[in-house]
């Protein structure tokens, strides 16, 4: 039985005596995907003092070119303000040297390949020996790498596992899986099973509104048809690992999107995760 930590979900909830699981609690949230789709173009020290305004503490960092000369200016940022950088996206040199210049060991994303190959053996190997490199690079930092699910076959649960089992079978038992409700619509209805599957090797798990058929691929906590039944499955497993939400919009503020999934995540939790929008 994991910890259970009764907090204060908004003074709407107080009286109510919500309780909810630590890792759902504001402060243990990740926020994800709040860099290159945040509309405000924030700095690095902006973005901190907007998390610490919503009452979140971690951050899974994703970037793109124009944003590799703040590197340095982001770490030191979320040092100044108490953020926690809990996960950098892909790869780069000078990202990895900051991380040992700052002794910070951030989870590192990586999308699980979709090899070619004529038998799934094949395939589970090719995809072992491309991340196999990238797996002794992170235990030098002492990171943990996390096989990301971004569709394809590479996306398929099973498949993503038997590529971590792999590496761990090659003595890189730093390696793990990052799971998105935002690139598994396609998994909705099998969503129990697959959390089993994943669960011994959840590094994190990022949550989004789900309509079938992906109708937004976007859409905010508590807005979608089916994230409810999927988020009291996660708390049901006993999973008590880090739970990221979502901007991924890329002409809205980040603090609104984040507000909005915040906001959508404490009301399913005051209700035991079962709206009234829930089939």
């Amino acid at each position: 039985m994991f910890k259970v930590l009764a907090i204060a979900l908004g003074a709407g909830l107080a009286h109510a005596g919500a309780v909810t699981p630590v890792n759902f609690a504001d402060d243990s949230l990740v926020a994800w995907c709040i860099v290159p789709f945040d509309a405000k173009k924030r700095s690095p020290e902006a973005r901190a003092k907007m998390l610490l305004a919503l009452g979140l503490r971690r951050c899974a960092y994703d970037w793109r070119a124009e944003h590799v000369a703040s590197f340095e200016a982001e770490i030191e940022a979320y040092r100044k303000f108490g953020i926690e950088f809990t996960a950098f996206w892909g790869e780069h040199e000078s990202a990895f040297e900051l991380f040992i210049k700052h002794r910070i060991s951030p989870q590192i994303w990586k999308t699980c390949p979709s090899p070619s190959g004529k038998t799934q053996q094949e395939r589970v190997a090719a995809a072992a020996a491309q991340l196999q490199g990238l797996a002794v690079r992170c235990r030098r930092m002492g990171s943990k790498l996390g096989l990301y699910n971004h569709g394809g076959w590479g996306g398929v649960p099973e498949n993503l596992i038997a590529v971590c089992r792999a590496l761990i079978a090659r003595g890189h038992d730093n390696v793990g899986v990052v799971y998105n409700f935002h690139h598994a619509h396609g998994r909705i209805a099998d969503f129990a099973a697959d959390l089993k599957l994943l669960k011994p090797h959840l590094l994190c798990l990022n949550l989004n509104g789900m309509n079938p058929r992906a109708e937004p691929k976007i859409l905010p906590i508590g807005q979608g048809l089916h994230e409810a039944a999927m988020i009291r499955t996660v708390i049901a497993s006993g999973y008590s690992g880090p739970i990221g939400i979502l901007d991924h919009l890329p002409d809205e503020d980040s603090a609104v999107a984040l507000k909005g999934n915040l906001d959508g995540l404490r009301r399913l939790l005051a209700e035991g995760g079962n709206p009234g929008t829930q089939e």
